[in-house]
């Protein structure tokens, strides 16, 4: 009977909870300007959200086409909350169809998958594909650029404001650099998209009376090593600007620039901002996905112990040369007391080097924590009479 007791009481201990990483802008030592023909650029550490270098970062300016990064978070983050799917057919309005700029050429009626306006908006910069992938969404383009600037807030995109899905000329339509930075890391959150932005062509309607050659925007697709996205733009007004990240050797970079003044001077200054990181850094592993990062108690809580386990893959970014054993673990946990919400922020993290915190990882409850029972208290005591395995020993 008591075995099975124990069973009962540990199942109830595996309970996980979410993590995100959370990390200060912390700007590189060296003095140099890695994109003297930007107006504004940032470079990122997407594993950390580590800021290796930064110009005017948190500047105003015309993101273009790079608004479309957030049209494309929402369309995927509709498919994993399983609202859409992949399959759906998505007609096309009158008002989609009349997008000017780049364009799959969408007439009125049309029918075409979620799938294939996706590959069309990532690959080929389709304004007319994203207007209607807005309306599928959100009803209404303007409901769904509500919904995109909704989701800017929660980002913490402080200086950007939408007016559009596709990034067309509109007033107080403006995002910044580290924004952007934000965003990109968020939607490296789902492989589909690389997925797409990571082709450099490919074809929509294959096999119909019109075929439409997809070729990608963004040539370092083609020519620079890792790279897989991800988002070109270019207006009169906000001259050329990319959003590209690269891959390589587990370290992987969010490079953003705005305002370049041609293609080939954008191009450049990316991949040189990508060489600066790559030659620099390196990212060593701290934990693999499911493994156990903190394990605590929670005061008259059902379940007692939370598990805290990586969602996905989280490493240090260091210098070339540093010792990984120079860093150590510092756990910060709030004042925590059943009942817990899912969501809540339970504690932090902390790498430290030197005395000094050089990382954050947010540590946030994943479930709903209830206030125990009267009989559920005591089973709680009678199972830590029984011992906890070793591996669920609390973190301090």
């Amino acid at each position: 009977m008591l075995k099975k007791f124990s069973r009962i009481v540990l199942a109830g201990l595996f309970l996980g909870a979410g993590l995100f990483t959370r990390t200060g802008q912390t700007h590189a030592a060296e003095e140099q300007d890695l994109a003297p023909q930007a107006v504004s650029a940032v470079l990122m550490d997407a594993g950390t959200g580590k800021v290796l270098f930064a110009k005017n970062p948190h500047q105003p300016l015309p993101p273009a086409s790079i608004t479309k990064l957030m049209t494309m978070l929402l369309v995927v983050e509709a498919i994993d909350q399983g609202k859409i799917s992949l399959k759906d057919p998505v007609r096309v309005s009158e008002h989609a169809a009349s997008m000017g700029g780049t364009q799959i050429f969408l007439e009125p009626g049309e029918q075409m998958s979620v799938h294939d306006m996706l590959k069309g908006v990532a690959i080929a910069s389709a304004n007319d594909a994203s207007v209607a992938l807005a309306e599928f969404i959100g009803g209404t383009e303007t409901n769904f650029v509500r919904m995109m600037n909704q989701r800017a807030l929660q980002l913490g995109m402080k200086n950007t404001q939408f007016q559009n899905a596709n990034g067309l000329p509109a007033n107080n339509h403006y995002s910044s650099a580290y924004d952007i930075a934000l965003l990109s890391r968020e939607i490296l959150k789902y492989p589909l998209i690389t997925k797409f932005t990571g082709i450099y062509q490919d074809y929509l309607r294959q096999g119909s009376k019109k075929p439409f050659w997809l070729v990608n925007t963004n040539k370092l697709v083609r020519y620079y090593q890792g790279v897989d996205g991800l988002k070109t733009g270019y207006t009169s007004e906000a001259k050329f600007c990319l959003a590209a990240t690269a891959k390589r050797n587990g370290m992987r970079l969010v490079s953003v620039v705005m305002g370049e003044p041609d293609a080939k001077t954008r191009n450049a200054e990316v991949a040189g901002m990508f060489d600066y990181a790559f030659n620099q850094y390196v990212s060593h592993p701290l934990y693999k996905q499911g493994d156990v990062i903190a394990v605590k108690k929670i005061d008259k809580g059902d379940p007692r112990t939370l598990v805290i386990k990586a969602k996905r893959p989280i490493s240090i970014l260091m210098k070339k040369g540093e010792d990984p054993n120079s860093y150590q673990k510092k756990w910060m946990w709030r004042s925590l007391q059943a009942p817990i919400k899912q969501g809540q922020v339970l504690g932090k993290m902390q790498l430290v080097k030197d005395g000094r915190p050089v990382q954050e990882l947010e540590l946030v409850s994943s479930v709903e924590i209830r206030r125990a029972s009267w009989w559920t208290s005591v089973k709680q005591v009678l199972g830590e009479v029984l011992h906890l395995p070793e591996q669920l020993q609390e973190t301090e």
